[in-house]
């Protein structure tokens, strides 16, 4: 690649943009932002139980309402799924980069910040996962006036993110994926722990692997998307999602694409938040609660 970080956006953007001097100008901007919103602190989360329609058992979640909430004002939704071997307290209290980068764009924009177990430590968006997502969904919407939702998530969470995107379209208004990958039948790592969820290996379940692979179905993701890739990330390799997210470009897309070829599986905090500015910024235009 000619350069580290590629900005793909649609052709109502000007194209002569310089990426680089946009992300630094645009942390810049987060971080007086965040400075000011620091006076006034987000709520303490609320960890939420409820009983799942698709099997009966007891799932959770975690809410963290943003500074100066006010019921009565639609919020857009920002939702954070986990990554493998994690829960639903990794973007809660995790001090890593992309946790702290994801908590301050959701206060900055006062969005709602959900973080979901969406069945655990070893998920990675099975249909018992996506159930649980959809129901979280429904008691939010009935408890709060949500305008918007934005699906993201780091690693298997951000695999998840683009499959959940693909799968609801008509729900996610952006999506951030941190080092994600978007096709199941080509990845080959943690198969013990997707074959459980998705209920069966790839031999037994072949249309599910396929259904919850994103780049098969690059025509549902309308919405803004980011994308952070690491060129050296052996855990989750960046092939698939770096194909998806070119793909998207030709389509027309709003699309970041902030690949990082001496990069591991991480994204730091300046990146991780320049993904997340790019999302919140586009996906609540002109949405109505």
């Amino acid at each position: 690649m000619s350069h580290p970080v590629q900005l793909c956006q649609s052709s109502t953007v000007n194209s002569g943009l310089v990426v680089t001097r946009w992300l630094a100008s645009l942390v810049m901007t987060c971080l007086f932002g965040l400075a000011a919103a620091s006076v006034s602190s987000a709520a303490e989360p609320e960890d939420v139980s409820f009983r799942a329609r698709n099997d009966g058992s007891e799932q959770r979640y975690v809410v963290r309402l943003p500074p100066e909430f006010r019921d009565e004002v639609p919020h857009g939704l920002l939702i954070a799924l986990h990554g493998h071997g994690s829960d639903r307290w990794q973007f809660i209290r995790d001090g890593r980069d992309e946790c702290r980068a994801a908590r301050d764009a959701a206060d900055r924009h006062g969005l709602i910040f959900v973080s979901p177990d969406y069945r655990a430590r070893t998920s990675w968006m099975g249909p018992q996962a996506e159930q649980d997502v959809l129901q979280i969904l429904e008691e939010l919407r009935v408890k709060y006036r949500i305008s918007h939702v934005i699906v993201s998530g780091g690693s298997m969470g951000g695999t998840s993110a683009l499959t959940f995107a693909a799968l609801h379209p008509d729900l996610v208004a952006g999506v951030v994926a941190l080092n994600p990958h978007a096709n199941h039948l080509e990845y080959d790592r943690f198969q013990d722990a997707i074959a459980a969820s998705f209920g069966g290996s790839k031999a037994e379940k072949l249309p599910e692997y396929k259904n919850r692979s994103a780049e098969y179905w690059p025509e549902k993701f309308t919405m803004p998307c980011a994308i952070t890739t690491g060129g050296r990330d052996e855990i989750v390799p960046p092939d698939s999602a770096l194909r998806l997210a070119a793909v998207l470009k030709r389509l027309d897309r709003e699309i970041l694409v902030i690949h990082r070829s001496e990069g591991g599986h991480a994204t730091d905090y300046a990146d991780t938040l320049a993904a997340y500015e790019f999302v919140i910024e586009r996906a609540g235009k002109g949405r109505k609660e």
